[in-house]
This record gives C-alpha cells, sequence and structure tokens, in this order.
C-alpha cells in the first residue's frame, strides 16, 4: 500500500509542477493563438528573480512570490506591447520572435548574473517531510500541489465568472465580431499576456528550491509546457489540468521501473505517436475556454 501511495504521490508533485509551467503558456496560446517559445525563459526569469531577492534584499521565498508575479506580468506586458501586438495572425513571425526575445533573456541573465548556478532557500517552514498512509512526501512538493491547484482554480474563476473572462471568451470565439460591440481586442490580449507570463514567473520561482537556477533551465521547462498543452487539446483550461495529471503519473510510473531519462523518452515517444493520430489532443472543447 505504502508502495502504491508512494507512486501515485510521485506523479502528482510531477504533475503539479507540469501545471504550473505549462498554465501560463495554455492561457496565452489558448487566447491569443500566439505560440510563445520564451514561455520558458519567463520561468527562468521568475526563478532568478526569486535568488536575486532573496540574495540581495533577504526576501524569503513566500514573501517574494507576488512581487515577482507583479514583475514578470509587467515584462509580459512590455513584449506584448513593444513586439507581440504587431505580429497576430502571423505564426512564423511571432515563434521566430519569442524565439529570439527567449535568447536575449538568456543572454542578458548570463550578463547580469553570471552563468553559475544559483540555488534559493526552501521556506523553512516546508522544509520537513509528511507521512500520508505509509508514505512519505516532501511538505513542499504538497505546497506546490496546492498552489497549482488554486492558481487553476483562480484561472479557471476568472474565465467563467468575471467580466474579463466573459470579454475573453467573445474574443476567442469570433474577435470580428466582438470588436464590434465594443470589446477592446487589444486590452484583452495584452492582459492575456501579462497573465500568463506572470504564471510562467510564479512556476519559475516555485520550482527554483527544487532545482539549480540558470540560464538554460527555461529549455527544459518550455518543452514539458508544450507537452501539456499539446496533449491538453490547446484550448481547454481543463484539458491542461488532466493532461498534466496524466503525463505525471505517467512518467512516476515509468521512472519508478526504468530511470527518468528513458522515462521522459518514452513519454515524448508516446505524445508523438498520439498527434499523429489525433492532433486536437485528447481533450478537446468546441470553443477556447
Amino acid at each position: 500500500m505504502d508502495i502504491i501511495v508512494s507512486q501515485l504521490l510521485t506523479g502528482l508533485s510531477i504533475a503539479s509542477i507540469l501545471l504550473l509551467v505549462a498554465l501560463g503558456l495554455a492561457v496565452i496560446y489558448g487566447v491569443t493563438g500566439v505560440i510563445n517559445l520564451a514561455h520558458g525563459e519567463f520561468v527562468m526569469l521568475g526563478a532568478y528573480a526569486a535568488w536575486a531577492l532573496q540574495a540581495q534584499f533577504g526576501l524569503g521565498l513566500l514573501a517574494s512570490l507576488v512581487p515577482i508575479f507583479v514583475l514578470l506580468a509587467l515584462f509580459g506586458w512590455l513584449i506584448e506591447a513593444l513586439v507581440i501586438r504587431h505580429l497576430y495572425d502571423r505564426p512564423l513571425d511571432t515563434i521566430l520572435a519569442t524565439w529570439g526575445i527567449g535568447v536575449i533573456a538568456q543572454q542578458a541573465i548570463r550578463l547580469i548574473a553570471g552563468g553559475e548556478l544559483r540555488y534559493v532557500e526552501m521556506p523553512p517552514s516546508l522544509a520537513n517531510s509528511v507521512n500520508l498512509l505509509g508514505a512519505t512526501e516532501s511538505a513542499y512538493r504538497l505546497f506546490i500541489l496546492f498552489v497549482a491547484l488554486a492558481l487553476f482554480g483562480l484561472t479557471a474563476v476568472l474565465y467563467r465568472y468575471t467580466n474579463f473572462g466573459l470579454k475573453l471568451r467573445a474574443i476567442t470565439q469570433n474577435r470580428a465580431v466582438a470588436s464590434s460591440f465594443g470589446i477592446n481586442s487589444a486590452r484583452i490580449y495584452r492582459i492575456t499576456f501579462a497573465y500568463g507570463a506572470g504564471l510562467a514567473g510564479l512556476a519559475g520561482a516555485l520550482v527554483s528550491p527544487l532545482k539549480s537556477v540558470s540560464p538554460e533551465m527555461g529549455t527544459t521547462y518550455v518543452v514539458d509546457a508544450f507537452m501539456v498543452v499539446v496533449l491538453g487539446g490547446a484550448q481547454s483550461l481543463m484539458g491542461t489540468l488532466m493532461s498534466s495529471g496524466l503525463l505525471g503519473e505517467l512518467s512516476g510510473y515509468l521512472a519508478f521501473y526504468s530511470n527518468d531519462t528513458i522515462a521522459k523518452a518514452l513519454v515524448l515517444l508516446a505524445i508523438v505517436v498520439l498527434i499523429r493520430f489525433r492532433p486536437q489532443g485528447l481533450f478537446v472543447s468546441r470553443i477556447r475556454t
């Protein structure tokens, strides 16, 4: 029983990180249609912000989460205002532009903070382990699971039960018709891009105590995020949640019987086979939500 619970918790731990990283990407792509290759660098910048606030200002990780969200949201706002808004409906151009933004962000961090690995201290109150049905799990990983689900719930509420969400869904269904009713689609897109960037920054800050912080760390996370979004159908928040859980449990199960490298390769192979026969993903909604 303890092995089963341990495997389940391992899968949920992986799933929570996947959900954190992919949620911002799903929000941006689901609303604006922009394939944001700089998403991994947004995650990386969030991790470096956590390190800087801790190392330079003595601010603990939990206390720095709100400032990090605001900083990355402002950064996303500027990127959309200066670059992305000129490239809507030009998918190849947005891919090249966001890739270039990611490269620039990496090199800027190298120049400012150096290329060596950085480390963020885990909150002391969450450094212990918790016993659940005979299995032991890190309290911090359970905290990440709680935060990931809370952010997902908050995003779903914003989409479904607010005036902003109503306007957003109108634009994603038919931008021209929504604009004819006086909805400012440019403003909605900018806020959405900023919110997605803020979520990515939070993801980077939260995973920073678990992995060393480096300029290249975003590359791995953007691959994971795209796997989740592709599997989830790219247009459904619920699909993002379900695909995160599925990939997390599958990765944990495969890693238990082999190793992390083989598990990731097998998961990637499974997704390639899936999109060959079901390119729309597993969890598809009729409209973008």
